[in-house]
């Protein structure tokens, strides 16, 4: 009886198996869905470090692509690639640079401020060329404040402290004013860390809107106007902290042409406060000691 139980349910279980539904396969990728599906996953990795690549300024350019990068002026990111290129080689005293001094010297004059920038650093690795002198000390008049510092600094390696009052303003805030009247319908939060032509206010007039963007890199000090203010063109909208390497180039240049009269601005950098990094506070107790030396004379 045992054994005919057992083999009827058996029967039963293996009838209620035929004659339930078939379970579905598992679908699988068809052989063009998988290599698009790889294919979008490379391009996913790949796009970057092309964007990567064509952008890094450490990337090595030949001769002729340096001549071919200075003259392309519909990509500034290029002239400035060919110029930091320049700058590496002028300061490893590579005469074969000096070819482009004539480009460097009309460059001066760039439409773009991020190339008058870089030019005006790259001026600064040969200081043995009297051109390069007299350009940096007509860019003392540039209309970027970041192009009169970088000028004023590549002038100390002339020996010439012409510029000691855009290298002193270096370590103060930028004030940053509205370029038209309206209304402010967004505008960042002070603390926000910043890069030169960044973002930080929007100003609505009528249909029109202006953006705001900061001319240094560093740190927004404090906001003069809220969102739904409505301010007149010139007026004020935020003090922008200096960055760290602007402020150590600064102290450094500062070190070698400073007066007394830049003292004050220089102690601000001396004081144990949180968001000033020790070697920009060493370095400021130097910048003081060795103006403090000159000033008292042998």
């Amino acid at each position: 009886m045992a054994t005919r139980t057992l083999t009827s349910e058996t029967a039963n279980r293996s009838a209620a198996v035929e004659d339930s539904p078939p379970r579905p396969g598992r679908h699988r990728m068809s052989t063009r869905n998988r290599l698009l599906f790889f294919l979008v996953a490379w391009l996913i990795v790949l796009m970057p470090f092309l964007f990567w690549w064509s952008t890094w300024f450490g990337r090595h350019l030949s001769d002729t692509k340096i001549s071919e990068y200075l003259n392309d002026n519909k990509h500034p990111r290029h002239i400035q690639h060919a110029l930091v290129q320049l700058g590496e080689r002028m300061g490893q005293q590579d005469r074969s640079a000096a070819q482009w001094y004539p480009q460097l010297l009309q460059l001066a004059a760039h439409p773009v401020e991020e190339v008058r920038n870089t030019d005006a650093w790259v001026m600064g690795q040969d200081s043995s060329a009297a051109a390069f002198h007299e350009t940096l000390l007509k860019m003392l008049q540039d209309s970027s404040p970041t192009v009169r510092g970088n000028a004023a600094l590549s002038l100390v390696r002339f020996g010439d402290a012409a510029g000691r009052a855009q290298i002193v303003a270096l370590l103060q805030p930028a004030r940053v004013a509205a370029p038209a009247a309206g209304r402010v319908i967004d505008i960042d939060k002070v603390g926000t860390s910043v890069r030169q032509g960044g973002l930080i206010a929007k100003l609505q007039n009528a249909e029109h809107t202006t953006e705001i963007r900061t001319p240094i890199s560093g740190r927004i000090r404090a906001l003069s106007v809220a969102t739904g203010a409505t301010v007149a063109a010139g007026a004020e909208i935020a003090a922008i902290d200096p960055g760290s390497e602007q402020v150590w180039e600064a102290l450094r240049a500062l070190y070698l042409v400073g007066r007394p009269d830049d003292l004050a601005a220089i102690r601000i950098y001396e004081r144990n406060l949180s968001g000033i990094p020790d070697r920009l506070r060493e370095q400021a107790l130097l910048t003081e000691k060795a103006i403090q030396a000159r000033s008292v004379g042998p």
